[in-house]
């Protein structure tokens, strides 16, 4: 029952990586150094979205 309202933690990694991504297209303009940050930690989500989704904790 109470499982009803829980999210799903792959839409929400699947959201923090188009997050990430809009930040450092955005910023590629302005800040390269923090656009390649967020490009990095984006890869990170990226890596583990696919570990959730391959069934690997990680």
């Amino acid at each position: 029952m109470f499982g009803l309202f829980k999210k799903d933690p792959v839409e929400k990694l699947r959201k923090e990586h188009a997050r990430l991504l809009s930040e450092a297209h955005r910023l590629s303009t302005v800040d390269r150094a923090r656009s390649d940050e967020m490009t990095a930690k984006a890869a990170e989500v990226e890596a583990q979205l696919v570990a959730l989704q391959n069934g690997s904790p990680s």
